[in-house]
């Protein structure tokens, strides 16, 4: 497969006064400077820019309902635009149109701690929401990586290093305010714990990456920050010894907080970008939660566990700041990555597979990549079966691109047939539209293109996305 070529003739064209009307209505939130479009027409996808035709800067819930009236009523495009940091194309303006850049929404609405959840605006980011709960003794959990916005979260259906023990944003969003393509503003549900009342319009925006409804405010589960943390790391000899302490680990049922995994290449990479000196061999960085005594607990089965696998001695990091450092190193795991072949352009996969096939996954994969032409990494949330490759490209040899999109498709292939799935939380985005068939079958597709129809009959809401064209 070719690196796709979007052209001019894919863009709609914007009726005349329109962009007027824009500039009228938002003044300086309004904007189509070619730096700003820029920005808003690129993620971290190897795919190249593809810019909207103005990007207006919204405040409020009104603001977007106001820009989402007006381009339905004259069918223009419109693409949110959270923090940027999306790796499958999910931002980029295909069909031209309007981005509409929700960072400036990121107050936060209302904190009910005694009932564990806070509402926040699209645009607050989850370090930001943290610090701002720090006081009340709770925090929120999803940890994608990346500073991303709430909102973005909520509609790739993010996750990230916590979720094998506090779930996904599907587990944690309790309720959210939607624009609707026609301008109508929703709320999905109210905040009590469960509800039989009707359709669960909740998760059906969740992980819709904006092709249905523009999420402008988020209702989320806190949790009691633990009363003891301690993170650990474990190397091992070999890749699949890593991965099947894990699945041990798993079925055992022991409450980890996190399990990640790094390979030797990422291990090494994140050695020279973070100044750190780990064993440059394959590792399993762990955190435990709990009661002293249940991380204790905790602690001494996963030890087990991993030294009849092969693993060495667990090196502890108690101290907040050495785990922060830690986790932080692997949350740039990316960024030290592309450190690897300067002037790369990184191509990015996920899959997620059930826990039992996790070891049988990454070892083919790893096996096929060891033959490949350029440098790669992986590195994943594997407590929950899901991994991620980095592919470190030529961006002037469109034939590594071809060689990477092979790879891809194989992965993908494989995880599908392992009864997994084509992406455990990078989203679909344009980049893994083509397997959507595969994973989902054609009644079940064409069910979701009814539902898109339903909700956005003029498909102005980032179209292009998700649902394959046929």
């Amino acid at each position: 497969m070719n690196a796709p070529v979007f052209t001019q003739d894919l863009r709609r064209t914007i009726p005349a006064g329109f962009l007027d009307a824009l500039k009228v209505q938002f003044g300086e939130r309004f904007s189509t400077a070619h730096a700003v479009c820029e920005h808003h027409g690129r993620d971290e996808s190897p795919y190249p820019p593809m810019l909207p035709d103005g990007v207006v800067f919204a405040l409020s819930t009104e603001d977007v309902a106001w820009v989402a009236r007006h381009c339905n009523e004259h069918k223009v495009p419109l693409i949110p635009f959270g923090a940027g940091s999306s790796l499958e194309g999910h931002l980029l303006a295909i069909h031209g149109g309007i981005s509409l850049d929700l960072s400036g929404m990121n107050k936060m609405v209302s904190v009910h701690a005694e009932d564990f959840t806070a509402t926040v605006q699209a645009g607050v980011t989850r370090k930001q929401l943290n610090e701002e709960i720090r006081d009340t003794g709770l925090f929120f959990p999803i940890d994608p990586g990346a500073d991303a916005s709430l909102g973005g979260m909520a509609a790739t259906r993010a996750s990230g290093t916590n979720a094998v023990r506090y779930g996904t944003m599907r587990e944690n969003v309790m309720s959210l305010k939607v624009v609707t393509a026609e301008g109508r503003i929703i709320e999905t549900a109210n905040r009590a714990r469960k509800s039989a009342a009707g359709y669960d319009l909740t998760r059906v925006f969740v992980g819709s990456e904006g092709t249905l409804g523009i999420i402008t405010e988020v209702t989320i589960r806190l949790y009691p920050q633990p009363e003891a943390i301690s993170a650990a790391i474990c190397n091992f000899e070999t890749l699949r010894d890593a991965v099947q302490s894990v699945i041990e680990i798993i079925q055992m049922g022991v409450p980890v907080a996190r399990v990640e995994f790094m390979d030797t290449a990422a291990v090494k990479a994140t050695n020279a970008y973070s100044k750190l000196s780990l064993k440059e061999s394959p590792l399993l960085l762990f955190e435990f939660h709990g009661s002293p005594a249940g991380v204790k607990e905790q602690a001494e089965i996963v030890q087990g566990i991993t030294h009849d696998n092969g693993g060495l001695d667990f090196e502890w990091a108690e101290q907040a700041e050495d785990r922060s450092r830690l986790w932080t190193a692997r949350h740039n795991a990316y960024f030290a990555g592309l450190q690897l072949r300067p002037g790369s352009r990184a191509s990015t996969t996920d899959v997620c597979v059930p826990i039992s096939r996790l070891a049988e996954c990454v070892s083919e994969t790893a096996a096929q990549l060891d033959l490949a032409s350029f440098p790669y990494t992986i590195v994943g949330h594997v407590g929950d079966g899901n991994f991620h490759v980095l592919m470190l490209l030529d961006p002037d040899n469109p034939s590594e691109w071809e060689e990477s999109e092979r790879l891809n498709r194989q992965l993908v292939e494989r995880a599908i047939q392992m009864d997994g799935t084509c992406t455990g939380e990078h989203g679909v985005g344009l980049h893994k539209k083509e397997f959507m068939l595969a994973e989902h079958g054609r009644d079940a597709l064409d069910l979701m293109a009814s539902l898109k129809r339903a909700f956005d009959p003029n498909n102005i809401l980032n179209p292009g996305k998700i649902i394959p064209e046929s």
